[in-house]
């Protein structure tokens, strides 16, 4: 590479650098395209908007297809959270036998409470768009094979509703009756026959799950399984902006002295290391911002200032290796892929490790836990490729620019004068 081609190189990645940054801070408008600025694009965890987090336990004791039953149980309150409009609620399953609910911008846990805890709202509605029964009515509810029909859903209702649902299918035959949870429709069976003794069934395309699923939604007046509050917890939307503001301004205190000490000690490849370092940073921030369900946290963000802190050591080792290279007498060239390739083992091998470690919390650990292992493994992977590639290009373009000076690549002067 010729020394005028390594400088536009280099003028064009700094050029970038500032120019990228200036978007993630502030974003912009391009046609009808509008960029927000990257604070706005990542989804931020309780801890630091504010809301209500529960976590409840699911009794297992002699309950069979357990869990099908959990499934529907997380489905029916995500529906209620739906219904009462927390879109942004999320519901989602904690080990085995656990719920975690999370709604944020709510700062009063009893109204949380009371949604979750009301039972579901079933009705078998006729197509004038009346009410036939409701899940009162309804004393049974399971999933069945029927030679000739399939998996299919079957159910028996008591005295009051089978009289009414006589009367309903015997008029409305060829017709749907939906069958609605909370408002929401969970079935459209056709009628094909008059059904007068209370008991029927369901058919369609069903799979075997499929009708399990809808058969405990049908059976649950109430939840299907039963639930025991753990831990409720609320976080202020004031507080967790104090947290964030606090948690920013140590980040950008810390990366200031890291970037003004790699300067120090390793000078121009400090300087280089600066440069991926930002990089890093602005790789990092745009991955949580377009990873669908990666929620930044306090302890997410401990993940990412750990990954800063990885980065760097990962230059660290490969400059210590090119002074080590520099000092048994070899060119600047020669010492750069030198140091590189064995360092290169080392950088993989820690972060290997650790990133195992950040599996490991992701799948088996729960709530912030989880925030923390997803930034960790988002840093890790984004400080290897910078410290491997990027800083090693950026490197190769100061070599191509004839910039040899050993002094200048952190080598003591009295080596220079040998």
């Amino acid at each position: 590479m010729s020394k005028k081609s390594a400088i536009v190189i280099l003028l064009a990645i700094v050029v970038g650098i500032v120019g990228v940054g200036l978007l993630e801070v502030f974003g912009a408008q391009v046609g009808i395209y509008d960029i927000k600025p990257i604070g706005q694009a990542i989804s931020l965890g309780l801890d630091l908007r504010g809301g209500v987090y529960v976590v409840y336990e699911a009794s297992d004791e002699g309950v069979e297809d357990f869990s099908s039953r959990l499934a529907s149980t997380q489905e029916i309150l995500r529906n209620r959270l739906d219904a009462q409009g927390y879109t942004e609620a999320t519901v989602s399953l904690q080990g085995t036998n656990r719920i975690r609910v999370e709604i944020p911008d709510v700062d009063d846990p009893a109204k949380v409470l009371e949604i979750i805890g009301t039972p579901a709202k079933l009705e078998f509605v006729g197509p004038d768009g009346e009410v036939i029964l409701t899940g009162e009515q309804v004393t049974s509810a399971k999933a069945a094979y029927v030679s000739g029909e399939g998996n299919v859903v079957q159910f028996e209702l008591n005295s009051e509703g089978a009289q009414a649902f006589a009367e309903a299918t015997q008029a409305n035959i060829g017709q749907v009756i939906r069958i609605t949870l909370d408002g929401e429709t969970i079935s459209e069976p056709t009628v094909n026959t008059a059904i007068t003794d209370g008991a029927g069934y369901i058919n369609g395309s069903f799979t075997a799950s499929s009708a399990q699923e809808l058969a405990m939604l049908i059976s649950s007046g109430a939840l299907p399984l039963e639930l025991t509050q753990l831990s409720l917890s609320t976080m202020s939307a004031t507080l967790g902006v104090d947290a964030l503001d606090r948690s920013i301004m140590a980040g950008l205190i810390g990366v200031i002295c890291i970037l003004i000490f790699m300067i120090v000690v390793y000078r121009l490849p400090g300087f280089i290391a600066d440069m991926a370092l930002l990089i890093y940073i602005m790789l990092v921030m745009f991955l949580l911002a377009v990873i669908p369900g990666v929620q930044l946290s306090l302890p997410g963000i401990a993940g990412i200032i750990l990954g800063v802190g990885m980065a760097v050591d990962a230059n660290v080792i490969i400059f210590e290796r090119f002074k080590e290279e520099l000092a048994l007498g070899k060119t600047v060239r020669s010492a750069c892929n030198s140091a590189f390739k064995k360092a290169f083992v080392t950088i993989i091998d820690s972060n290997i490790t650790t990133l195992i470690a950040a599996f490991v919390l992701l799948f088996y650990g729960a709530g912030t836990i989880k925030g923390y292992a997803i930034t960790l493994a988002i840093g890790i992977v984004a400080s290897v490729f910078t410290a491997v590639f990027v800083t090693r290009f950026i490197m190769r373009l100061m070599i191509g620019m004839n910039i040899t000076n050993p002094i200048l690549y952190g080598l003591p002067r009295k080596k220079e004068a040998k």
